[in-house]
């Protein structure tokens, strides 16, 4: 697969690009439903599983929307049909009294933890834990105040495109890159929750790549791994998907996200699809030697006397493959034999003579 582009960010103590294994985030989001230790079990587990960074929100009610219960402000349709946003924020915020905790937590075991801030004051707060990397997401992308407090800090942002067109996108990108981001990440996004495995369009990562000289990757709310696994094979780079301890537990996200043995096998697949792509070549592989000799080549079937014309009773193309190769077949028959050859002989371009 031809690539336009071939950039790299840092993130943590990984790069992360086209030359390298997917940076797996596993998203946090309101699955700690509301208790610390279950929100540290998500690091435990999403370190046990091999991803790269687990991902918080930061934001309260406040922050979000106001406690206002108008039309407007009430949830039609999807997963949270009915719901009111103000009491929607205030069920699946985290804390900001537990991103210390959860820092310091991910920092002991070797996990990236970084946040989606949603506010400028959340950008302020999070500073003091120096992240790797901050998240825009998808709902945000085109809050340009927002983005332009993010990109000031100078750290790597990844940018979810969720809803947006290409223009929206576009204006996104050059408002992170001319207010000093450290470097950017593009994911592409369907803002479905869950997102029908026939609307992720993946394609569109090949295009975000050709478009932007930026790392591109899939915020993936679908179910399952298959269209992230998939994602890699088209370029993604950093693949984010929900995450949590246990589906029936519940809470806001649980629906769409991966279990700790189902994170493990995206992390797996999607490094072994990435190793899998290496690159365009048709030398033959250290694996494929011991095999070439069962390939069809041209052997003496029945005994053949010096000066003896081959043909197709006493020649024939069979396995293995230490004769003459069977392209030349057609250009034998009807030549004579230069020496006796016995039966299971393969033949050799020194055992033909002129026709």
């Amino acid at each position: 697969m031809a690539e336009v582009n071939s950039p790299s960010v840092k993130i943590g103590q990984r790069v992360v690009g086209e030359s390298f294994p997917p940076y797996i985030i596993a998203e946090m989001s309101g699955n700690h439903n509301g208790e610390l230790d279950r929100a540290l079990a998500l690091v435990r587990a999403a370190k046990d599983a091999g991803a790269d960074a687990i991902k918080l929100q930061t934001y309260t009610a406040d922050t979000m929307t106001i406690d206002h219960d108008a039309d407007d402000f009430r949830i039609r349709g999807g997963l949270w049909d009915g719901r009111n946003l103000y009491e929607l924020y205030q069920q699946a915020h985290t804390p900001w009294a537990w991103t210390r905790p959860l820092f310091e937590l991910g920092n002991e075991l070797g996990i990236d933890v970084f946040s989606t801030p949603f506010d400028e004051t959340a950008v302020a707060f999070l500073e003091q834990f120096s992240p790797p990397a901050y998240k825009i997401a998808s709902f945000e992308l085109t809050d340009t105040p927002l983005l332009e407090s993010v990109a000031q800090t100078g750290r790597p942002v990844i940018l979810s495109t969720g809803m947006a067109d290409v223009e929206e996108i576009t204006t996104a990108v050059n408002t992170l890159e001319h207010s000093g981001a450290g470097a950017l990440v593009i994911l592409h996004c369907v803002s479905g929750y869950p997102t029908p495995v026939d609307e992720s369009n993946i394609r569109t990562i090949l295009d975000l790549s050709n478009r932007f000289s930026h790392v591109v990757g899939l915020s993936d709310h679908t179910l399952g791994t298959a269209v992230a696994v998939g994602a890699v094979a088209c370029g993604a780079r950093v693949i984010e998907k929900h995450f949590t301890l246990k589906r029936s537990d519940g809470g806001p996200d649980a629906a769409f996200s991966l279990e700790p043995d189902e994170l493990k096998v995206l992390v797996d697949d999607t490094r072994a699809v990435f190793t899998a792509l290496g690159a365009p070549g048709y030398a033959r592989k250290p694996s494929e030697q011991a095999n070439a000799q069962f390939r069809r080549s041209v052997y003496v079937v029945k005994d053949i006397a010096a000066g003896e014309v081959f043909d197709t009773e006493n020649i024939r193309r069979i396995r293995p493959g230490f004769g003459l190769a069977p392209r030349l077949y057609l250009e034998i028959l009807g030549k004579k034999a230069k020496r006796s050859l016995k039966r299971g002989s393969p033949l050799r371009a020194e055992d033909v003579g002129e026709g």
